[in-house]
């Protein structure tokens, strides 16, 4: 992450404001050209200045109640800009949004509306295409339903996605997310936590009724505890022999690259997931910083926000893109033959889902993909 000298810091933040107390009309500000997708990643100059600005004033723009995210992004006219991510459940939200929209340092910052953003497990009442959800034949396609086999509690019972094929060591594990295979760490309503050994299953409990013995057991976790101290949420279960496909493909997109590529604005990606099955959108943000919220257990209460940096956000417009349930699936590009991928979704709202890039993802696991 970008960083600045605590006095410029400061300076960017008092001018900013200088400018929003400035009457619209005397604000003649050049607009930039509509930008190429394709000339947007984060090695693009003006994404690396708009990035480094954003980086500044997060700090102070976290501090402000109703702000839950940023990111950079582009406004509505394609100008690469600050956006904004606002709670519009909190009370101030629609006077924050005409607060926060402005200038500064010569860049664009847009506010935008968004519902609280958490962790996308499914619960009782998901359901796709019955190719996401049914148990299937081994070895089987990833992108289906799956999770922790003790994945109940408090008379619920909870799951996700089981994303993709990686390679750790020499050894084949099926990637998800930490909130998907191992959240569980209290006693609480279910009498155990998620440990190293425990069977993963396929579908999830959430797609069998919440009985274990009517899905099958294709891996066993390897806890890696990835919150709330890291920077991805993200977990592991190592193949059982002959109970996963050895190519790594994913159910209506194949088998995926063994390569990756960064994210960049407008990219077009695709996933398959659990509850929403083959989808499609693009990323809408680069270098996000998020709040997210968590639990402790498949049913109940907020355990903890972890705030995320460096994330990517995609459009997810009515959680067409990404739904309860999709968590841990794979981002890939939208391509026909051996996508790339580019992140590991776990988290959203109604109108943006987000993703762990996947090069922090796999660098935390000191892995490699599985795939052509």
């Amino acid at each position: 992450m970008r960083s600045m000298p605590r006095g410029i810091v400061v300076g960017l933040v008092v001018g900013w404001l200088l400018v929003l107390a400035t009457p619209a009309r005397t604000q003649q500000v050049a607009q930039q050209p509509q930008q190429q997708a394709a000339a947007l990643g984060l090695d693009n100059p003006r994404v690396i200045e708009v990035m480094t600005v954003q980086d500044a004033v997060t700090p102070y723009l976290m501090g402000q109640p109703e702000v839950i995210g940023t990111a950079t992004g582009l406004a509505d006219d394609g100008e690469v800009a600050i956006i904004v991510l606002v709670n519009d459940e909190s009370p101030g939200a629609a006077q924050a949004v005409v607060r926060l929209n402005g200038r500064i340092e010569g860049v664009a910052v847009r506010a935008r509306l968004t519902d609280p953003i958490v962790a996308f497990k499914g619960k009782p009442g998901g359901g796709g295409g019955v190719s996401h959800t049914a148990k299937q034949a081994p070895p089987i396609q990833l992108g289906t339903s799956g999770g922790w086999r003790n994945d109940l509690a408090n008379g619920y019972c909870c799951g996700g996605t089981l994303g993709a094929l990686i390679l750790v060591g020499g050894q084949q594990r099926i990637l998800s997310n930490y909130h998907v295979f191992e959240a569980d760490i209290v006693n609480g309503g279910n009498g155990t936590t998620a440990q190293t050994g425990n069977p993963i299953i396929q579908p999830g409990l959430i797609d069998v009724g919440c009985i274990a013995s009517s899905a099958q057991n294709v891996a066993t976790l390897v806890k890696s505890s990835s919150l709330p101290g890291s920077n991805v949420d993200a977990s592991s279960a190592t193949v059982i022999s002959g109970m996963v496909r050895t190519d790594g493909a994913i159910l209506e997109v194949g088998v995926p690259s063994s390569q990756t590529v960064t994210a960049s604005l407008n990219q077009q990606v695709k996933k398959s997931g659990r509850t929403t099955g083959l989808t499609r959108s693009s990323v809408s943000g680069l270098n996000a910083t998020i709040s997210v919220s968590y639990a402790n257990e498949c049913a109940g209460g907020t355990a903890f926000t972890k705030t995320f940096t460096g994330q990517i956000l995609v459009a997810n417009s009515l959680s067409k893109f990404l739904g309860s349930g999709d968590s841990g699936s794979l981002m890939l590009e939208d391509v026909s033959t051996s996508p790339r991928a580019v992140g590991l979704l776990f988290a959203g709202s109604s109108s943006i889902a987000v993703a762990n890039p996947i090069g922090q993802v796999l660098g935390f696991f000191n892995a490699t993909m599985v795939g052509n």
